[in-house]
């Protein structure tokens, strides 16, 4: 039991461990006490991680035509989505993606590819372009994404310099099935489990908003503790048309903050990352969520786009956190951002319709 959110606090950084109950409480907290959670939720995610923003950019290797049937996905089996398909991009086309995101800020490149799992010529392709862009910048951390391995593609990938893997979890193991036929949840488990043995940092996460429970969310990120998983990314459901879930709009901007909360809560000193669908569902409190994410996605995603790159920069910076670079050093907030004011030409005196 708990005082008050700061005793919970407290009982974290005394090496406490979040209780279900604890879980509850936070998933439940009334929405006029929401900013007080992240106050102290923000204590947690200042003592491991100070006032820095780790900074991570997608590339899409492979894009669409997935044999897998994820309801949430836009690239599943039988999606109606208007998405972008493409084979694999050539690996002149994919360092010149990664270097667009480390010149905007970005200190860890994730590459991804739709598929089941990789071959053996699919590893030893991204093998080749991470050997190339480690040379040119030997400070960037790579994060592959490529499905379920198989056994000794994690030691190749490792080899290769590869320093992450990223598999989420998704959801809880037990409702895995309704959202998914063609894997299983001991499948994912399995590739995380791989990655660690490889000596691979273990990147997963969740999808939240897919009509899961709150119990659901908590055994989600309670199994993630147990895996320890290094980096978390959480994601919001996305609802792509011509997808299972396309319906499916169930999240609040509160209710995103009090998951990134007990994500925070449950894995204080881990890398928490307010990922996919951020915009959509957080919208005007984004910033707020810095408090409790230490990361995010620069830009735009796999198959939809994102915030502009600029806008999520200067987002990280008036909350009053700097962007750490490829060195492991912050970077200065801009000091010449101040905008031009934009003169109204539209509502009283003209014929355009108002801003209303």
């Amino acid at each position: 039991m708990f005082k008050d959110w700061f005793d919970l606090v407290e009982q974290q950084l005394a090496g406490g461990t979040l209780s279900r109950g604890d879980a509850h409480e936070i998933l439940a907290v009334p929405d006029a006490e929401v900013m007080d959670l992240v106050a102290a939720g923000a204590r947690l995610r200042r003592a491991y991680f100070g006032n820095w923003v780790k900074v991570n950019y997608l590339v899409n290797l492979k894009s669409g035509l997935c044999p897998e049937d994820c309801h949430y996905c836009s690239q599943r089996l039988g999606s109606e989505a208007d998405v972008l398909k493409y084979r694999w991009l050539s690996q002149e086309e994919a360092l010149k993606q990664a270097r667009a995101g480390i010149e905007g800020g970005a200190s860890r490149i994730c590459v991804v590819a739709s598929g089941r799992g990789p071959s053996a010529g699919d590893v030893e392709r991204v093998a080749q372009m991470v050997d190339e862009l480690k040379a040119e910048h030997p400070h960037i951390e790579v994060c592959a994404c490529l499905g379920i391995l198989r056994d000794g593609q994690a030691d190749q990938l490792k080899a290769a310099g590869v320093d992450a893997y990223n598999h989420n979890l998704n959801t809880s193991e037990s409702r895995y099935s309704e959202i998914c036929s063609t894997h299983t949840y001991e499948d994912r488990v399995g590739t995380v489990e791989k990655a660690k043995q490889a000596g691979l940092s273990p990147c997963s996460g969740l999808i939240v908003g897919m009509g899961e429970s709150d119990n659901d969310v908590i055994d989600t990120l309670f199994a993630l503790r147990t895996l320890e998983s290094d980096s978390i990314p959480v994601n919001f459901l996305m609802p792509f048309g011509g997808t299972p879930l396309a319906a499916t709009k169930l999240l609040s901007p509160l209710r995103c903050l009090r998951i990134l909360a007990l994500a925070r809560f449950t894995c204080p000193d881990r890398e928490i990352r307010m990922a996919g669908g951020r915009e959509m569902h957080l919208r005007s409190l984004q910033s707020q969520a810095l408090h409790l994410a230490n990361s995010l996605f620069l830009g735009d995603y796999l198959t939809s786009e994102g915030q502009a790159a600029k806008a999520d920069l200067e987002m990280v910076a008036d909350a009053g956190f700097r962007v750490r670079c490829d060195q492991g050093a912050a970077q200065e907030p801009a000091t010449d951002r101040q905008p031009e004011v934009a003169v109204r030409r539209r509502g009283a005196g003209t014929e355009l319709a108002p801003n209303a």
